[in-house]
């Protein structure tokens, strides 16, 4: 009898302290549970822009141009949008990056002096860890010794024609790793057959489903292998994507787009002068642009020393979010400023850098790109949503894109395998460019491109999801 009474004692003070941990004294109420939250930083440079509705792409007929209405409505999310362009500035910080983890991964070698400070293996207890570079081992640019000199100069080459000291750009491969969450969130995709599908009068197959995924090596030659494998489902790993990018942009891009012009001094200093530096980055592809998100990220994780803390990624933006975010969320908006017209009808000053007039490319005032911000932000704070660049986009393009997205955060997500069709690689781009006329210019226009072309008149800018807490825009 006394056990009993011992163990029921214990039985209560079990329940009292489960409910003291629970929120106690709350009459047995359902209250919730608390917790507390990481409060992400506001990235910089960036504006963030209330969730809101839409009715994108033409809402008018225009005949002038044959375009036709084909509007529809649609919702985003909040979410936070470089308010610029990404200059030749912010883009070579990332091509300096890669090269610096180069430099540093052969001074950790032994065929370079194997330093053990620019590689870490061990915590501060000495346990064995997964290898990464210590970015706080300055690398010995003024005074290397013969080892270190040798590790800096493997990254440079001379060129052969001109005897100039520069950086080997084959060598700027970036590895980064995707795991593809709205793929491994689909029901289809799990393991237990019992949970692919609810419906109980359906018998589920047993085989496991089969997965796509992208991976990435270099071979023995030094060449970038890119392969799609297709197989069945054996884990979480299966939906981790990797991929190698060189980085470097695609300088010969002024020559290549415009065949017989002069364009040789925009292929030697447009992106390595400094005074292109507040220009925006051009010459890059989708890919590279996907590279770069996938960095800022990686870069701002650990800058903050957030390894286990989720952070929401920079990526590039949907189309949607695009279209919403240039328009200011204004329906009836063809420009990112009010009104049909690219020039102001009193005094005749432009809104923007595009081809005013054709052959003439300075009418407003530039001749190609010009510095992010030379002309006034739209009501969302966000310069150049039109002309100056083109901008790619996260979505991939079909003629029948507004048929297969949903109005709800469209997407329309398409990573195209090396077998595909190379039409299969399209992306869209929006906003125009420096050399386009005033009609190529405007918000709610759809256009493409392949996504590993390279263009003197494409670039990018970032957005990241923002976390819960926007007002939103009727």
């Amino acid at each position: 009898m006394r056990n009993s009474i011992v163990y029921i004692i214990i039985a209560v003070l079990a329940v009292s302290c489960v409910s003291a941990r629970s929120g106690g004294g709350t009459g047995g109420e359902v209250t919730g549970v608390g917790g507390t939250a990481w409060a992400e930083p506001t990235p910089y440079g960036m504006v963030l822009i209330d969730r809101g509705a839409i009715k994108m792409g033409p809402t008018t007929d225009d005949s002038v141009h044959n375009i036709k209405a084909d509007s529809r409505g649609i919702s985003v999310d909040a979410f936070w949008m470089d308010q610029t362009e990404i200059t030749n500035s912010k883009y070579k910080q990332f091509v300096f990056w890669v090269r610096d983890s180069i430099i540093r991964e052969r001074l950790a070698d032994p065929a370079y002096g194997g330093n053990e400070e620019f590689k870490i293996e061990e915590d501060r207890e000495g346990n064995p860890v997964k290898p990464y570079l210590n970015w706080n081992k300055a690398i010995p640019w003024r005074n290397p010794n013969e080892d270190e000199a040798r590790a800096i100069e493997s990254v440079y080459r001379t060129n052969p024609i001109t005897g100039v000291r520069e950086l080997d750009i084959d060598q700027l491969n970036y590895r980064y790793e995707v795991y593809n969450h709205t793929e491994a969130a689909k029901r289809k995709y799990r393991k237990d057959p019992r949970r692919r599908i609810l419906n109980t009068d359906i018998q589920p197959d047993d085989d496991l489903p089969m997965i796509s995924k992208d991976t990435a090596y270099i071979n023995d030659d030094g060449v970038v292998v890119r392969e799609t494998i297709n197989r069945a489902l054996t884990g979480e790993y299966d939906f981790l994507n990797t991929y190698i990018v060189n980085v470097y942009p695609d300088t010969t891009c002024w020559v290549n787009d415009f065949e017989n012009a002069y364009n040789e001094p925009y292929v030697r200093m447009y992106f390595s002068h400094a005074g292109y530096n507040d220009y925006p980055v051009v010459g890059v592809s989708w890919e590279q642009a996907n590279a770069f998100a996938a960095w800022r990220t990686d870069y701002l994780r650990r800058s903050l020393g957030k390894q286990g803390v989720h952070i929401e990624q920079y990526r590039l933006p949907t189309e949607a979010e695009w279209e919403y975010a240039a328009r200011a969320g204004i329906d009836d908006n063809q420009y990112p400023w009010e009104g049909d017209l690219p020039l102001t009808e009193k005094d005749g000053c432009f809104y923007a850098n595009f081809k005013p007039m054709e052959g003439n490319y300075v009418k407003d005032g530039n001749l190609i790109t010009s510095k992010v911000a030379t002309y006034a932000p739209n009501n969302f704070g966000l310069y150049d949503m039109a002309g100056n660049v083109s901008e790619w986009t996260s979505t991939a393009y079909t003629e029948s894109i507004n048929r297969l997205t949903s109005d709800l955060n469209p997407e329309y997500n398409y990573k195209a395998a090396k077998e595909d069709p190379y039409r299969m690689t399209r992306k869209i781009v929006r906003g125009g460019s420096w050399k386009d006329v005033a009609k190529d210019v405007r918000s709610d226009l759809r256009m493409w491109e392949y996504q590993n072309e390279q263009r003197s008149y494409i670039g990018f800018r970032c957005v990241r999801t923002q976390i819960g807490f926007a007002k939103g825009r009727k």
